[in-house]
């Protein structure tokens, strides 16, 4: 406990402790944004391999074979 309120009351502590805190806050708002992005992401690329399954089977079909 003594060694904690040291840290507090030292100002290169306090200031690395801030740091941390920042960059902490900064790693929470990436992740966040990432995997929002990255679940919108999914579903385009779902939509637009869906579209092109339809297509193709639609291709398929109506080809003569040559």
């Amino acid at each position: 406990m003594k060694t904690l309120v040291k840290t507090f009351k030292n100002k290169v502590g306090a200031t690395a402790i801030e740091y941390g805190l920042i960059a902490a806050l900064i790693s929470v708002a990436t992740i966040t944004g990432v995997t929002a992005v990255g679940g919108n992401l999914g579903n385009t690329f779902n939509s637009v391999s869906s579209h092109l399954q339809t297509a193709n089977s639609a291709n398929s079909s109506g080809s003569t074979g040559g």
